[in-house]
């Protein structure tokens, strides 16, 4: 469905991503790892057409989107829910989802699509009325997802949707993820939440500095001599993140956040 070859992209004269390849096949939930600072939102950002790459290709069911406008890769099929939710706060819940639903134009389908949203979440039927600024972090986010969802995206990009969220509502968000997974929305996720993504993912990728450091599916990010044999002498911070959840793992502590593991 989505192939990143050799991408390549640069804010100014600062090189980002070096290199990067991936794939997300149909039916796939797929998850980057990695710290802060490793490029993982750029990947997203590149691949939604908010950022052009300098060089690479990025093929979406075998027609290249690289140099497509964000409003044609969407149009397409890709929806994006970024970092930090970018919810509309002046608008209410109910205007959010018709943001979303944009290029609905029959009424009937844009109120089923509605319904699917409340569905998902319930309480954003509560709120509908609400401005979406006051809404809790958690509700907020369940929005940007619902938003995203309104024009059922192939392919659907999630950029750390457990940032800034209590343990709690960590919990819930991925339970709803792993429920969108099972109903066949194929997913690339980015998180540094390496527990949780690692327990829902079909196949994963670490990323640090920019270059993809290893990749595998569950059982072989769960392999803790893999991860050592490849690590430099020096331990960055990326590599320090998964050898760490790592150990987690292999203890079967799934409790919160990686770091309280």
């Amino acid at each position: 469905m989505l192939k990143v070859v050799g991408v390549e992209t640069y804010y100014g004269k600062v090189k980002a991503l070096h290199g990067v390849s991936l794939e997300v096949k149909e039916g796939q939930l797929v998850t980057i790892l990695g710290a802060n600072g490793a490029g993982k939102t750029t990947i997203l950002k590149t691949i939604s057409g908010l950022v052009e790459p300098e060089n690479g290709t990025i093929h979406f069911n075998d027609i290249r989107i690289d140099r497509k406008d964000p409003e044609d890769i969407v149009a397409m099929g890709i929806s994006h829910v970024p970092e930090w939710r970018r919810i509309f706060p002046e608008l209410t819940v109910y205007e959010n989802l018709l943001m979303g639903g944009f290029l609905i134009k029959e009424k009937d389908l844009l109120r089923d699509r509605m319904e699917e949203a409340y569905r998902h979440f319930p309480v954003l039927r509560q709120r509908q009325k609400q401005r979406a600024g006051t809404l809790s972090g958690g509700e907020q986010q369940m929005l940007a997802i619902s938003r995203a969802l309104m024009l059922k995206p192939q392919l659907l990009l999630l950029d750390e949707p457990s940032l800034g969220l209590s343990p709690l509502l960590v919990q819930d968000i991925f339970a709803t993820i792993k429920e969108l997974h099972r109903t066949g929305v194929t997913i690339l996720l980015v998180e540094q939440n390496v527990n949780h993504a690692l327990k829902i993912a079909d196949y994963g990728y670490v990323l640090t500095t920019g270059k993809i450091f290893l990749s595998g599916t569950y059982e072989d990010l769960l392999d803790e001599e893999k991860v050592r044999d490849r690590k430099s002498t020096r331990l960055n911070s990326s590599h320090a993140l998964i050898s760490y959840a790592v150990f987690c793992l292999k203890k079967k502590n799934y409790t919160n956040a990686l770091t309280d593991c």
